[in-house]
């Protein structure tokens, strides 16, 4: 089984890249959803959370994500102590969702993370690919797919890392500079198969 890396900022288009994987049979471990879920499911996730950052639940006791990043994304040091307390629960969970793949006989597997590259995941991946795309358009994406506001929605692409940190830590860049979600889709699937 070849496990890929995907990374890369929010917005830049890895969702598409995931799709594609699973459209060739590959299995996909989604470590945003993954997280999304142990917010929801796991007690001890949230507790670390809020002893971490103060109260963090809404009306209905679920964790409410956007007060948390209104907490953390504007303080380097809090995002560092977010993301230690985060991957901690998702790395367990990716591991246990790539043994899960192994066992069904999956040929390919892709980890999708921001943080990959500083993840005990990355340490399973064979091959890690950037997906990139213009900052401005990630802008827009974002507040489409969430429903923020532009300030929100800079202030989380400008808490990430830059470009170069991503060419330069990973086997390959794909650059979503396309017209159409359906065009870099085909760009995707014609670098999935030359890469397999």
């Amino acid at each position: 089984m070849r496990i890929l890396g995907i990374t890369g900022p929010t917005g830049a288009g890895k969702t598409t890249l995931l799709r594609e994987v699973e459209k060739l049979g590959g299995g996909v471990i989604d470590c945003d959803a993954v997280y999304h879920e142990l917010l929801k499911s796991d007690t001890a996730l949230q507790n670390r959370l809020e002893q971490a950052f103060g109260p963090l639940r809404d009306e209905a006791g679920a964790i409410d994500r956007k007060r948390l990043g209104a907490v953390v994304f504007r303080d380097p040091e809090k995002l560092e102590t977010l993301n230690a307390i985060a991957w901690a629960a998702v790395v367990a969970r990716g591991r246990a969702l790539a043994e899960g793949y192994r066992e069904q006989g999956r040929a390919l597997v892709a980890i999708d993370a921001i943080a990959l590259l500083e993840c005990p995941l990355k340490e399973l991946c064979q091959l890690t690919v950037a997906v990139l795309a213009p900052p401005e358009v990630r802008v827009r994406r974002i507040m489409a797919r969430e429903g923020i506001s532009q300030d929100y929605a800079w202030a989380r692409v400008k808490a990430q890392k830059p470009d170069e940190y991503f060419i330069q830590s990973c086997d390959y860049t794909l650059t979503n500079d396309c017209a159409s979600p359906e065009e870099f889709s085909q760009k995707v699937r014609a670098w999935l198969e030359e890469l397999l």
